[in-house]
């Protein structure tokens, strides 16, 4: 995903900085630079310092340069996404499932002395999103039910992003998929953040969105059922440097609490915390885990 992808000046120099000398225990974490990223860093080297690593963070980082730092060993740890290595990294163009995918990508990247730990049930993908009150209106639950709609002839208005408009596995594809269209005139293009807007200020019936958007529950949206499993798996998972987890394999156990108290609605929750009710990303992660009694 594009959005994945963009890296700024100051990011490009922190890849610049020379590796840290040898220290036992000192862990160099990255992320990227959105909310659920920045959020997932800080919980790591929040969650490692507790138990005895000395952190050096590094996050804001683009997606590709930063993959690029860890496969050089600039990197020890990041949480990245099933699809995004598989897609992106690997270039694998075959339809998979979320666990052929995560086992896809495992195999890949053990090549490049990359370790996938356990994938999390935070999947943050693509999906389509309608007001829950309407969709609870309607009837419509599923990608399925929504097309059932639009061929029996209503009208339904859906705004996306012009990537996803554009893309070869985008919207021409899902439709084709559930046999349906839109119609090109109830079709609106837009940044993806004004997706959120249009769709709560009743501008459009239906929207693009990412699975674990804040606004998801704080618009009071329902994500639709990707019953006919159309959309790529996005898998929230902690990805370690071979050579550092065989000396601190501890890191495993660690990584893997976190992992599992990870799902949609929890990364919901968390990035509505920051983007919504405006809590910093320390606060925010601090408390989470605190409360996990992580920390």
């Amino acid at each position: 995903m594009l959005r994945r992808q963009f890296l700024g000046l100051a990011a490009a120099a922190a890849l610049l900085i020379p590796a840290l000398p040898a220290a036992a225990q000192t862990i160099v974490v990255g992320g990227k630079n959105f909310t659920e990223q920045q959020l997932m860093s800080e919980m790591t080297a929040q969650l490692l310092r507790a138990k005895g690593f000395t952190v050096d963070k590094r996050a804001g980082l683009g997606s590709a340069p930063l993959r690029q730092a860890q496969e050089n060993g600039q990197i020890d740890v990041y949480w990245e996404y099933t699809g995004t290595s598989l897609i992106t990294y690997n270039k694998v163009t075959e339809k998979l499932d979320p666990a052929a995918t995560y086992a896809k990508v495992k195999e890949l990247d053990a090549a490049k002395g990359l370790v996938w730990l356990n994938p999390s049930k935070a999947n943050n993908t693509y999906a389509i999103a309608m007001r829950k009150a309407d969709a609870s209106a309607k009837g419509v639950k599923t990608l399925s039910d929504l097309a059932a709609k639009v061929k029996g002839g209503a009208a339904v208005t859906f705004a996306s992003n012009a990537e996803f408009y554009a893309r070869p596995d985008g919207l021409a594809p899902l439709q084709k998929t559930y046999g349906f269209e839109f119609g090109r005139e109830h079709v609106v293009r837009m940044d993806t953040g004004l997706v959120y807007q249009a769709l709560r200020d009743k501008q459009v019936e239906t929207g693009l969105v990412f699975a674990t958007d804040g606004r998801i529950p704080a618009f009071d949206f329902v994500v639709l059922a990707d019953d006919k499993g159309f959309f790529p798996s996005y898998a929230l998972t902690p990805v370690v440097r071979k050579e550092v987890l065989d000396k601190h394999p501890k890191l495993a156990d660690a990584l893997n609490a976190l992992s599992a108290k990870l799902d949609d609605a929890v990364m919901a929750k968390l990035n509505a915390t920051v983007d919504v009710e405006k809590k910093t990303i320390e606060e925010v992660a601090k408390e989470f885990l605190a409360k996990q009694g992580m920390i």
